[in-house]
């Protein structure tokens, strides 16, 4: 490949990532001391003393935790554990199945394949890891994909929760344009630093997803089947929303 040709992919590639920056939901930088990981099951995240299940329990970690590996063992049983860091002053040993990393192979697929396992909120926060941190992965339209469509499924939840809890009375007494009210409902909130994003109908008084993520798959991987589905749902959400 020519030197002009590789430029041209270069400024294309420059061009996506601007066009469609990467949200930021942990600003926490990773500790020093090995590869960067990122806690993805909170059911295996106990940080252990030694690389054994019955381990002493140094302290149980958060999705989304950023760690460092330094080394790996098997258990006794034949668990296999990573030693890393938490902190520059806090170490220990995790299950190696809790975490994944972009710079080990295979990972992509392992957390693709616990996302489709999860429901709702968990497969909205697991695919969130996966769209920040496997930035270049060939897997990201179909974690992009299930993303929007969890996205979609649960906007219609959230629009029942919020027209039972908000009172239009209440409402209507506080003076403020009532469509505020359904945007500030905070079931939202946790959606949002997800970085879900959802408009509100006031005809239909129901939440929509506002399509990012679809707008993404359109731009960035047009040639994608993803992309094709993408295309559709957004004709049919300009249909219902820009009417």
């Amino acid at each position: 490949m020519n030197l002009p040709v590789l430029q041209k992919m270069l400024v294309v590639i420059v061009l996506a990532v601007l066009c469609f920056p990467v949200p930021v939901v942990a600003k926490r930088r990773p500790p020093p001391g090995g590869r960067v990981a990122i806690v993805v099951d909170e059911r295996l995240s106990a940080l252990r003393a030694s690389p054994e299940l019955a381990g002493r329990l140094v302290r149980r970690m958060g999705r989304g935790t950023l760690v460092a590996i330094r080394g790996e063992k098997r258990s006794r049983d034949g668990v296999a554990f990573y030693k890393v860091n938490v902190t520059s002053r806090t170490s220990g040993w995790v299950q190696r199945d809790a975490i994944v990393s972009p710079s080990r192979p295979g990972d992509d697929a392992r957390l693709l394949r616990l996302i489709n396992g999860s429901e709702e909120f968990d497969r909205i926060a697991r695919a969130r890891i996966f769209l920040n941190n496997f930035i270049w992965s060939p897997l990201r339209p179909a974690v992009l994909m299930t993303y929007c469509l969890a996205a979609e499924d649960i906007a219609g939840r959230l629009s029942r929760e919020a027209a039972r809890r908000l009172d239009e009375k209440e409402m209507s007494a506080g003076g403020a344009p009532l469509f505020t009210y359904f945007l500030n409902y905070n079931g939202l909130d946790r959606y949002n630093r997800q970085g879900v994003t959802f408009v509100y109908d006031s005809r239909e008084r129901r939440f929509y997803y506002d399509g990012e993520g679809w707008q993404e798959l359109v731009h960035r991987y047009p040639r994608s089947t993803e992309a094709a589905e993408a295309r559709k749902r957004l004709e049919a959400r300009s249909a219902v929303i820009g009417r």
